[in-house]
């Protein structure tokens, strides 16, 4: 598996839409490289997009889902702290966050996760998330229902979930337990 580019819109601190691509200059050329930035400037959503795409979920939000401690999500609703969808940023409609990635197969494929709120309006109540996968070769979109989705997903990437956190992506605050 192999992350060809990855795409944000209105999730936490990240407003409008954020691309970051792999394929073009100058991170085609690099080696190695390193997400900086003051705090709140949207490099654990990154991350986290990346994860919501492939997955439909995040170390960050499990970690807070085992508290079970519920907040307010606008005027009227309330959602789980460790709710994923809660990383839509405040004032807006609609989000997802989106990867292209060349899986085992070999083949190109763009996994996308969305969240959105009710008639898209910023003050509509919280609605479910999705997860859509097509094939960007044949142009297919995978139907299903998010599990089988999911798993198709898994299948192409070759890792699930908790293989991915531990050997690709090193959630903030688990470096401990790596080094454990």
């Amino acid at each position: 598996m192999k992350i060809l580019a990855i795409r944000i819109k209105n999730l936490a601190s990240l407003e409008g839409i954020t691309e970051i691509d792999f394929t073009k200059p100058p991170l085609n050329a690099a080696g190695i490289f390193a997400i900086t930035g003051v705090t709140g400037a949207g490099k654990s959503t990154i991350l986290d997009a990346l994860c919501l795409a492939l997955y439909g979920k995040t170390p960050r939000y499990l970690q807070a889902k085992e508290q079970g401690i519920e907040v307010r999500d606008g005027k009227s609703g309330f959602i789980n702290q460790g709710d994923c969808r809660g990383i839509l940023r405040d004032g807006t409609g609609e989000g997802y966050a989106e990867v292209d990635f060349k899986g085992v197969d070999g083949n190109e494929y763009t996994a996308t996760w969305r969240v959105r709120r009710a008639r898209d309006k910023a003050d509509g109540l919280m609605q479910g998330d999705s997860l859509e996968l097509k094939n960007l070769h044949s142009g297919v979109h995978f139907t299903g229902r998010k599990k089988e989705i999911g798993d198709e997903i898994e299948r192409l990437i070759g890792l699930n979930f908790e293989q991915f956190t531990r050997s690709v992506l090193l959630a903030q605050g688990d470096f401990t337990a790596f080094l454990k």
